[in-house]
């Protein structure tokens, strides 16, 4: 293998073991050589193999290096290879001839010009007075020549040279490189050699073939693309396209040459790959397995421009032809443009000045540039001179018309007729003036701004011939009228065809007005500039000429380009734009071009026919380089421009396009622009567009201006457009000059787009705003602080623009800047920067007008108010939901993104740290606005697909639903930097390129071509413009905020590779809140706390303190431990929230806690007070007894004689009552029959009464009428008269028998005419029927079946109802008469109950009287009953109450001391509540990720912060003083809780804080304590790897299980990011959380613990913001705590046994104690009333006292066997502080190396096993040092193991300290001062021994003064330097005594600082005597590697890992020991 260099990997070690290494010298060449020589029958060997290597040794000593020149083994081959070749063909010629010629074909080709010399003249030295023969290439020179002149190429002898060199380059290597920069002729030199090659194989000459070309861009498509890859899903091999591509040529049988060229960069990345097909195997290895072998005839050619990432295995196995540029020069480019490109209808005379005017101007132009100008890109001559000609080409092409208009046709033999008006003097004229413009445009544009009035002045001097340098030829006639006016620069001036001459732009411009309904965004006003870009843009388009615009950003690039390319013909042109940005692909950019083409047949694309495509690439040098330097989208461009053509991605098959111009722009190299290919721009003419000049910006703004004051303003406003643009002109020049972009201020970048974002920000106001020019003046300040002050990061910067901007407004505006501002600032005083913030401008305070107008908000509590209610109602209406403070600050941000939001096509970058208010600030605007607001939402598995989802749900919610959109996104939300690619193409063009599929797309067109009908747009409907409609309606609804962190490299890196970021964004930087927004928010928050004004003030000043403090505190943490912590404003937020809810929550304790102590006092007392009183109470119940018990007894005596008598009359009135009875049931049994057969006629009647009632009196009237009726009414109204007893009329019979008949008719008619009839009807007396009516009736009538309702409702409705009328009263009438013989029988029934009755009722009166008389006697004798019980329960009571107060006061009578105390307590506590809960407040929400040591500083001042304030509080204060429950601590120690103060303050901060934990837990305290704590509660544990672990979540929360989340590490799951912060709505009653895509039920009771085992974690602000850091590290004396109980476990397990049990009973006792006391206080508290009269509650608190006596009298006991325990225990306290100091000993060593982490866990087993197997004694002191010694040396030795060899003193030494500070014998800083040597200061005392005493020394010696024991050390050597030398010269320093008084007097540390001042060199022998003597020497003496020892320490879950040095092998001791052990 080769040494590692690009593209090669170096082996790991642990591979390279297993090998023997083989180290390849450097061959001995000449041996070989002279060999391989003599093999090929070279005579003359010896010497021509010494010549060989002479040769390539003097060229790597003399000749440049070059990244292609290669001397190696492989170069002498290649000539050994030639010379056996020639020899063979040449056998008989001299071999020095041949071998000079083999060394020259095989080296020329390759050299740079400037070492051909050289190398020629290495080869005369070495081959003195040998002359080569001229090779005989004649029939290939010929067909080279034949093919040059067609292909209009210049044969010139280099490029000959170089042709031939290709051609015998082929021969002999079947891989070589055509290497060079742009324009040298290598893509030439193999066209024409191949079809040279061609004519000469149809000819049979040479024995040759013809060639076929393969060409491939390698870096133009990707690696799988290229060679071929495997599919990882399907594991399908598809092959690339050079796999083909060498497959179909390797299994030609053809003879052709097959060339496989690869035209592109050459990398280790891909062409390493090629080696064995390079090498002598011609064999290409794909990783299919497949391999390939190379065709004889097939050649593989590189086509690179150098060759810097090669890498020396592949130079060395190519040939090489290098070509350069500057052997070709520029002539050639000249000559063959004058040969075939002058227009046919020139003349012989205008070819000729033509000719002389091209060899005149190009070359001083291009030496002039060269050394003068300052270009936008670098350009080579040949490049300038091309473009040159090709841009004149453009003009000529133009122009050259007849007077039909058609073109004159070029590069044509055929000679035309043409007007002789071309060949007059006019038309030369024209030739030479068009000349002179192309050079202007085409040479002098790319010149950057400052180098063109220069080139101006050159070329004016050149023109007019007085040049010394480069005289105008005398052939060359050049009328003065033909150069370019005087007037302006060169550049100011066009040519023109009309006018004869050249004329201004300006004079070309057309006029411009600006429509009224137009946007601001969409005005382009016409300059010079853009005249100028158009101009050039329709040339390049209409003659097919690719184009590159390069300019600086803001210069219009884009805007004009695509405007242009719009406003194009759309029947002749479709446009195509594609924006690059850094993570642009090859294979994004083909399919995005292809996307737009047809397919006109295979593999031919192009727009549709007729059409041409014109592709605009836009920032093309965006593109992120690869790791060696290629731009893939480049390279594709480029592999289009050189050779048509691209391959299918899919099948490798080739595709063509036609009718496609290619025009491109970009911004010059550098910050996030790269520098660009040569190869690529060669194709392109560059033309330059600086920035606009002063007069021209000026001039585009003030048109605008005016346009907008002609709108509704006053006349005198046009009259302010030229101070404002001036002004603002000012400001954008002082900002980008003095506002410098650096590392930290990356965004500090500034264009043009910045001047138009203050104008555009003015034209918000409109006229009927405008009421005063002091608001116009105030506008244009606001609209500049908003566009370059709120992106200003230091305050001095802001103080900068504040004086800047204060100078504009006096000396431009002539105002007075603190009158102008003057409601701004404090009366009185002078206005200041802070005072502008007041400034507002905003259309939102008055959200109901519907036409809000954008003006000054100067009553900002107004606009507090409009804020405070749109909050409100955002609340209202959100799910979630925010808790803001509308404060001045945030009042700020609100109105400045409002802004943006109101501009079209307005987006803002809103920068700051996590947790400063970004999003809600956006959230707010946003509904202000009434946007809808678009988020994205991250899952596990969110990725490219899904973004694209929703990017595609936002356009088409912006696109064509219209609906105002903003998009906001924040840097958390990116999970690839792709979505910042497509954010970067949305705010640069509002689309994406590809986004949609074709049919997506076509509902999207069809869509607009909905909303395009309804808005009245005026498009066409075709495809393209309903698009450009869509991406229109994006723009003009999308808006985009970003909220990105400033901290970390992110934030850069995306600035630089997006620049739309800073282009399209106002940027917003939100800076730490100002004091006024920290004392706003408290103040909110904390206005209704129970405390005075004046404690809540300084509470406010307090919060303020706070939060700054720690912010110094976390400087300070950085800076000494290096760990990071972040201060921002939710910190502060969760501290106000903190304090505000433990405040409450603590005064309600406390209160209920007291009040309960003094209701059970008040108790105790009213019991006390009672007692006495009940005593006579007693006595006076005894006589009142006696009475009311003789009353009652005769009582008794009368009431018994008067019921005698009553139950006499009770017997006689029951008997009376019974035979009434049974008369009353006799007459109820006739009633009801009666009325049972009743019930059969009255529904009959009812119904007959209602068909009555529906009859109307039309049907009357209508019977009535008729003359002749129908037979069935006569027949019912017949019924009727009967019923109503009228007689019928007798008339004759009408049939003519002459009798007389009765007719009823008539009579009918008369009872139809009465008004009453029905009435009658109804109120029939229906009781009294005469019966012979009735027999009429029933014989005649009902009997009949035509009498039926149902038969006459046929006839008439009104006789149906007149029918049933009769049938109802026949059916009434028969149950009348059944029924009338029973009602006169119960008519007689009830007069004789009425009778009885009355008797009855007689009696039962006088039954009354007595019965009441003996009632009240009853009731007397109940009340006198009641009474003596109540006297007697009264007695009863008062003995019982006695018994009770008795019980109580002397159970609970001795508690009355506590409970008064408590009380007070209590009292004094509440008073100094507010204090004690700020600080622990303040703990809970600042501290958590502090250690021990900064938590207790910042504590103590924090307190006497609060002492100074006249906060209340208590002197000291703890958190757990504060907070801490005595039994819930004890609970959670038992848990596993270490015992420490600050783990203690952990788990308070856990359980208080509102936030989540997130613990730093590297020894898995926390995780141990969590898993402990939760166990019963089913906690789940998961980790962020799990597969299902969202689920195991999601039911945690449903269920309420608490959640171990353990493992992280510096980044969140974006995921977890709702339960984090809570985002929790309620929906239906529920509360509800999102999580994911899934609402799910949110159950409180769910706790979530987050642990990391990183130890030094650094957790940026979007993540530390949404949790609580807590530092669980362990501390010394938690440590020290565990380390003693396993000890004393160990040692005595009985007695820690009894200890733990005792422990647990303990905090049992403690906690049933506590839990007694409550119910007691609770019992007394909530007694209603006397409690003596509760017996309950007396039973309750009797058997409570007791058994809190028992458990108290168990307690004591326990305590006093704890502390005996303790005792005992205690004595092992040495051992476990001395192993807590070791354990923090190699904590340290993290510092020296990462590798270097020793677990709590494997410390404590290495503990356990020392306390085993250490030897024993009874004798405690002995067996305290034999653990100590043995566990020591077990640690250094484990310790040891691990360790480098390098670091095992230097931990020797650590842990040697470490126990001595254990023992307090060593001084910090004299430690600190043998490491370091001090702080070197400047020494006043000169060094007394110079010549052997180092100055450094010397200083170090001086700086020992400090040390009080070394105070007169240096003196002492300044008068003893001799003594002191003897001790510098001595071989062993550390070994031999000091001078006296100093080895005496001096301890070991201070001989080792002496030593270390003297003799640093010595130090090592010195530490190393330092640690024997104090520990001993066998901690000098690593131990050896023990396997069966560390095999033994280890067990299954802990394996044995081998870190292995190079050439370490432990296998086969590891296989040994494994054999020995019979595993």
């Amino acid at each position: 293998m080769n040494p590692g260099y690009a593209g090669r990997s170096e082996l790991p070690d642990n591979l390279k073991a297993l090998f023997r290494t083989v180290a390849m010298m450097v061959p001995d060449y000449a041996m070989i050589a002279e060999i391989m020589l003599y093999s090929s029958g070279f005579v003359n060997a010896r010497p021509l193999s010494v010549k060989i290597v002479a040769t390539y040794t003097l060229c790597s000593e003399q000749l440049s290096s070059q990244a292609h020149y290669d001397y190696g083994m492989r170069a002498v081959k290649s000539v050994l290879t030639a010379a056996a070749n020639l020899k063979l063909k040449y056998p008989d010629a001299d071999e020095a001839i041949l071998m000079l010629r083999s060394i020259n074909d095989v080296n020329l080709p390759k050299f740079l010009g400037h070492d051909l010399p050289l190398f020629a003249g290495i080869t005369s030295d070495l081959f003195p007075g040998i002359t080569l023969p001229e090779p005989d290439y004649g029939i290939l020179t010929e067909a080279i020549e034949k093919n040059c002149k067609e292909m209009n190429l210049q044969m010139t002898k280099s490029f000959l040279t170089k042709i031939l060199q290709v051609y015998e380059m082929m021969l002999v290597r079947h891989g070589f490189m055509i290497v060079g920069e742009p324009f040298g002729g290598k893509t030439s030199s193999y066209r024409v050699l191949a079809k040279a090659l061609g004519d000469i194989a149809e000819k049979g000459l040479m024995e040759e073939n013809k060639v076929i070309i393969t060409v491939i861009n390698p870096k133009s498509i990707t690696m799988g693309e290229l060679y071929g890859s495997f599919d990882p899903v399907s594991h399908e091999w598809s092959d690339g396209i050079l796999a083909v591509s060498y497959r179909n040529f390797a299994s030609s049988t053809t003879l052709d040459r097959k060339w496989l060229i690869f035209d592109g960069p050459v990398d280790a990345m891909w062409i390493e790959n090629m080696n064995t097909v390079l090498d002598d195997n011609r064999k290409l290895c794909l990783m299919s397995g497949e391999i390939i072998q190379m065709h004889s005839n097939q050649s593989l050619i590189f086509e690179p421009a150098d060759l810097e990432a090669a890498s020396p295995a592949t130079v060395s196995r190519c040939g090489m032809i290098y070509m350069e540029p500057s052997q070709l020069g520029v002539e050639p480019i000249i000559t063959s443009w004058l040969e075939n490109k002058v227009p046919n209808g020139c003349s012989a005379q205008q070819r000729t000045m033509l000719g002389y005017l091209l060899n005149w101007m190009i070359p001083p132009i291009l030496d002039y540039v060269r050394r003068n100008g300052k270009f936008f890109l670098p350009m080579s001559d040949s490049h300038i001179t091309s473009a040159i000609l090709k841009l004149y080409e453009c003009f000529l092409l133009d122009f050259w018309v007849d007077e039909s208009d058609s073109k004159i046709r070029l590069r044509s033999d055929e000679e035309e007729e043409v007007p002789n008006e071309l060949h007059s003097d006019k038309y030369t004229n024209h030739l030479q003036m068009l000349f002179q413009f192309s050079i202007v445009w085409a040479a002098g544009s790319v010149l950057k701004y400052d180098s063109r009035a220069a080139f101006d002045d050159f070329f004016r001097t050149l023109c007019s011939g007085t040049k010394v340098e480069f005289p105008r030829p005398t052939e060359l006639k050049m009328a003065k009228n033909v150069q370019i006016p005087q007037k302006g620069l060169v550049f100011d001036h066009m040519f023109s065809k009309e006018n004869n001459g050249f004329v201004s732009w300006e004079s070309t411009m057309q006029r411009y007005a600006i429509p009224e309904d137009i946007q601001v965004n969409q005005i382009i006003i016409p300059t010079v500039d853009t005249t100028r870009q158009k101009y050039f843009l329709l040339k390049f388009i209409e003659n097919n000429c690719p184009a590159l615009i390069v300019g600086p950003t803001g210069t219009g690039k884009s805007a004009i380009t695509n405007n242009f390319i719009l406003s194009l013909p759309s029947d002749k042109y479709m446009p195509n734009f594609i924006s690059f940005s850094a993570q642009t692909s090859a294979n994004q950019t083909q399919d995005v071009i292809l996307s737009k083409l047809d397919k006109r047949r295979k593999g031919l694309l192009g727009p549709p026919v007729g059409k041409k495509c014109i592709l605009f690439v836009d920032d093309l040098n965006m593109p992120q380089k690869e790791q060696y330097g290629a731009q893939p989208p480049v390279e594709l461009l480029r592999q289009w421009i050189d050779n048509g053509n691209w391959y299918d991605r899919k099948d490798t098959s080739r595709i063509e396009m036609i009718d496609q111009t290619l025009v491109t722009a970009m911004g010059p190299p550098g910050g996030g622009r790269n520098d660009i290919t040569a190869r690529f721009t060669r194709h392109m003419v560059v033309i330059g567009i600086d920035s606009f000049t002063e007069q021209a910006l000026k001039g585009i703004f003030s048109t605008i201006m005016d346009w907008h004051f002609a709108t509704g303003f006053e006349g005198s406003y046009k009259a302010m457009t030229k101070i404002f643009i001036d002004s603002t002109y000012d400001l954008y020049k002082f900002a980008i000059e003095n506002f410098l972009p650096t590392p930290t201020k990356s965004h500090y970048v500034f264009n043009l787009r910045d001047f138009s974002r203050v104008i555009q920000g003015m034209l918000l106001l409109r006229g009927q705003s405008a009421d005063s020019s002091a608001k116009m003046y105030r506008l244009w300040v606001h609209e500049a602080y908003r566009v370059f002050y709120d992106r200003l990061v230091d305050p001095s910067d802001r103080q900068m623009f504040f004086t800047f901007v204060k100078g504009i407004v006096s000396d431009k505006f002539k105002q007075n800047f603190g009158k102008t501002f003057s409601h701004l600032g404090q009366i009185g005083k002078e206005v200041t920067d802070n005072d502008l913030r007041s400034l507002f401008f905003g259309d939102y305070i008055n959200p109901a007008d519907a036409n809000r107008l954008y003006d000054e908000i100067t009553d900002f509590d107004a606009l507090k108010d409009v804020m405070d209610n749109q909050l409100e109602d955002h609340d209202a209406m959100s799910k979630a939901p925010m808790k803001l403070v509308m404060f001045r600050y945030a009042i700020e941000h609100v109105s400045r993104i409002s802004r943006i939001l109101k501009q079209p096509n307005g987006h803002c970058l809103l920068v700051g740290v996590g947790g400063s208010g970004r999003q809600s600030c956006a959230r707010l605007a946003t509904y202000m606005a009434d946007y809808e607001l678009f988020q994205i939402e991250i899952t596990k598995q969110y990725g490219m697909l899904e973004w694209r989802d929703d990017i595609r749900r936002l356009l088409k919610m912006a696109g064509y639903d219209g609906k105002p959109t903003v998009f906001m996104m924040n840097d958390n939300q990116i999970k690839s930097e792709s979505f910042v690619e497509d954010i970067n193409m949305i705010l640069n063009s509002g689309d994406i390129p590809n986004l949609y599929e074709p049919d997506e797309r076509g509902e999207i067109l069809e869509r607009m071509q909905q909303v395009a009908t309804e808005n009245k747009a005026k498009i066409e409907f075709t495809p393209f413009a309903l698009y450009n409609y869509f991406v229109d309606q994006v723009k003009n609804n999308l808006h985009v905020i970003l909220a990105f962190s400033p901290i970390g490299d992110a934030f850069r890196t995306r600035l630089r590779k997006f620049p739309s970021l800073i282009n399209c964004c106002t940027i917003d930087w939100f800076q730490p809140w100002p004091e006024d927004a920290l004392e706003m928010v408290a103040n909110k928050f904390l206005e209704d706390i129970n405390v005075d004004f004046d404690v809540k003030t300084s509470i406010v000043k307090m919060c303020k303190t706070f939060h700054t403090s720690v912010a110094e505190l976390s400087e300070r943490f950085q800076e000494i431990l290096q760990r990071i912590n972040y201060v921002t404003p939710t910190s502060y937020l969760e501290l106000i929230k903190t304090f505000k809810r433990l405040l409450g929550e603590k005064q309600k304790t406390l209160l209920d806690m007291k009040n309960r102590y003094v209701v059970g006092l008040e108790k105790l007392e009213s019991a006390a007070s009672e007692v006495a009183i009940m005593q006579v109470e007693l006595e006076a119940l005894k006589p009142q007894l006696e009475v009311t018990s003789q009353e009652t007894a005769d009582l008794m005596v009368r009431i018994e004689a008067e019921t005698v008598e009553v139950e006499a009359k009770k017997t006689v009135v029951e008997a009376d009552e019974k035979v009434a009875n049974e008369a009353a049931a006799g007459s109820k049994a006739i009633k009801d029959e009666c009325e049972a057969d009743l019930a059969e006629a009255l529904p009959a009647l009812k119904s007959a009464i209602k068909a009555l009632n529906t009859l109307k009196p039309s049907d009357i009237s209508l019977m009535k009428s008729m003359k002749n009726p129908p037979h069935m009414i006569r027949f019912v109204m017949e019924a009727i008269c009967v019923m109503r007893q009228v007689k019928p009329d007798r008339k004759p019979d009408p049939s003519g028998t002459g009798k007389m008949i009765e007719d009823f008719w008539g009579p009918s008619q008369k009872l139809l005419s009465d008004m009453n009839f029905l009435d009658h009807l109804k109120s029939y007396d229906k009781d009294h029927i005469p019966p012979k009516v009735i027999k009429v009736i029933r014989d005649k009538y009902t009997s009949n079946p035509d009498f039926n309702p149902k038969v006459i409702a046929s006839v008439s409705s009104a006789a149906e109802g007149l029918c049933s009328w009769v049938t109802a009263m026949d059916i009434y009438d028969r149950v009348a008469k059944v029924v009338a013989p029973k009602k006169e029988k119960l008519k007689e029934a009830e007069g004789l109950l009425k009778i009885q009755m009355d008797a009855l009722n007689e009696k039962q009166a006088e039954l009354k009287a007595v019965l009441d008389r003996l009632q009240l006697l009853n009731d007397d004798l109940d009340l006198k009953k009641q009474k003596l019980a109540e006297l007697e329960e009264a007695k009863e009571m008062c003995e019982k109450k006695l018994v009770r107060a008795e019980k109580l006061l002397g159970g609970l009578g001795g508690e009355k001391t506590r409970w008064t105390q408590s009380a007070k307590d209590l009292t004094d506590l509440f008073d100094n509540v507010a204090g004690d809960v700020l600080v622990s407040a303040g703990v809970v929400a600042y501290l958590g990720p502090f250690t021990a040591d900064f938590r207790l500083d910042q504590i103590d001042k924090w307190v006497e912060g609060c002492h100074k304030l006249e906060i209340p509080c208590s002197e000291t204060i703890t958190l757990a003083g504060t907070f801490g429950d005595p039994v819930k601590i004890r609970s959670w120690n038992i848990a596993g809780l270490p015992v420490d103060s600050f783990s203690t303050d952990n788990g308070i901060i856990v359980d208080n804080t509102s936030r989540w934990p997130l613990c730093i837990d590297p020894q898995g305290q926390a995780n141990k304590w969590i898993k402990n704590l939760e166990k019963t509660n089913m906690l789940k544990v998961i980790k962020l790897s799990d597969p299902n672990y969202v689920r195991t979540l999601e039911n945690s929360i449903q269920f309420g299980h608490p959640v171990l989340l353990e493992n992280v590490f510096e980044e969140l799951d974006p995921i977890l990011e709702p339960v984090l912060l809570k985002t929790i709505f309620r929906q239906a009653g529920v509360d509800l959380i999102r999580l994911g895509e899934n609402s799910i039920e949110y159950s409180h009771d769910f706790k979530f613990y987050i642990t990391t085992k990183l130890r030094n974690p650094h957790y940026l602000p979007e993540v530390s913001v949404k949790v609580t850091l807590l530092n669980f590290m362990i501390t010394p004396i938690g440590l020290q705590d565990q380390l003693l109980s396993i000890v004393a476990a160990k040692e005595k397990p009985e007695l820690e046994e009894k200890k733990n049990q005792l422990i647990i009973e303990g905090a049992a006792s403690k906690k049933q104690l506590k839990e007694i006391e409550d119910k007691i206080l609770e019992v007394l508290s909530s007694s209603q009333g006397n409690i003596l009269d509760d017996e309950v509650a007396i039973q309750v608190l009797s058997s409570s006292k007791i058994l809190a006596q028992e458990i108290s009298e168990k307690q004591e006991v326990a305590n006093k066997t704890e502390e005996e325990i303790d005792a005992t225990r205690n004595g092992y306290t040495p051992v476990a502080a001395h192993s807590s100091i070791l354990f923090f000993t190699i904590s340290d060593l993290a510092s020296i190396d990462p590798m270097y982490q020793y677990s709590l866990v494997w410390f404590i087993n290495l503990y356990i096993v020392s306390i085993e197997e250490s030897d024993k004694s009874n004798d405690l002191d002995e067996r305290i040092e034999n653990l100590n010694n043995h566990f020591t040396y077990s640690i250094y030795r484990n310790v040891c193991r691990s360790l480098f060899e390098k670091d095992k003193l230097l931990f020797s030494l650590i842990l040697c300290i470490g126990i001595l500070k254990g023992k307090d014998k060593v001084d910090d800083s004299e430690w600190r001062f043998l490491l370091t040597g001090g702080v070197a200061l400047d020494n006043p005392v000169p060094n007394p021994a110079e010549e052997w005493l180092q100055d450094k020394a010397w200083g170090e010696l001086v700086r020992c003064q400090e040390f009080s024991a070394l105070k007169e050390l240096y003196k002492h050597v300044i008068e003893n330097a001799d003594k002191w030398k003897e001790v510098y010269d001595n071989p062993a320093p550390h070994s031999m005594d000091l001078p006296d008084p100093w080895h005496l007097s001096l301890s070991p540390m201070q001989k080792l600082i002496v030593l270390r001042c003297l003799r640093p060199d010595k130090i090592v022998p010195g530490v190393q005597d330092f640690i024997v003597e104090h520990i001993g020497r066998s901690y000098i003496e690593p131990p050896t590697f023990d396997l069966a020892g560390s095999f033994s320490d280890s067990n299954p879950c802990s394996p044995l890992i081998f870190v292995l040095s190079p050439g370490a092998d432990p296998m086969s001791a590891l296989m040994k020991f494994a054999d020995d052990e019979s595993m």
